[in-house]
């Protein structure tokens, strides 16, 4: 006997309590539990944020770096709704001001992010290098981190004619990216969370 799962159109996600604070996503309609990550996954999470936004503070681009706080919608091409919450999202700060009076999140119809950051974890590595590779690449998401604690790795996705050419950087090697050129940090750092 199969058993029903209850779907949630955006709005009704967007409105949802769990009345425990709860962290969703929506997937295809489906609420799906966010785990709060171990010890390592949020270093990762915070060196990212913070490297980012002190690149943002000296190239004084009109940018913000949040970490876990900004979902995007997302196209899969069901008839229910996606919205993802990356780790780390980098946006126009001015998008982000018109967040203020309303849910935090970037809607089709919106600019995408410049730059989202994913640290694996071992209950979402298949949707980080596949589904949430796909479906960024479908919102023109210039580039996508994918921190690696498992594999001890970064791979740095660049957008290229809608899809996504991958470099691979580990142990001390410099990350290269195009959205931060300016950017010295190695896999190592961001991995250990420095």
């Amino acid at each position: 006997m199969a058993v029903a799962v209850q779907r949630f159109t955006l709005e009704e996600y967007l409105k949802y309590d769990d009345g425990e604070d709860g962290r969703y996503e929506l997937v295809d309609g489906e609420l799906i539990p966010m785990s709060l990550g171990t010890g390592q996954h949020g270093r990762a999470m915070s060196c990212a944020e913070k490297r980012l936004r002190q690149e943002i503070d000296q190239e004084e681009r009109p940018w913000i770096a949040e970490k876990g706080i900004i979902g995007v919608q997302s196209p899969r091409g069901t008839r229910w709704d996606t919205v993802r919450i990356p780790d780390v999202v980098v946006m126009l700060a001015e998008q982000w001001d018109g967040m203020e009076n309303r849910e935090a999140v970037i809607l089709l119809n919106e600019p995408p992010p410049l730059l989202v950051v994913e640290v694996v974890s071992e209950s979402t590595k298949r949707v980080d290098y596949r589904s949430k590779l796909s479906e960024y690449a479908v919102l023109d998401i210039s580039e996508y981190w994918i921190v690696d604690p498992l594999r001890e790795r970064v791979t740095i996705c660049v957008l290229v004619d809608g899809l996504y050419d991958q470099v691979v950087f580990a142990g001390e090697e410099a990350i290269a990216s195009t959205v931060f050129p300016n950017l010295t940090m190695t896999a190592a750092q961001i991995l250990a969370g420095r």
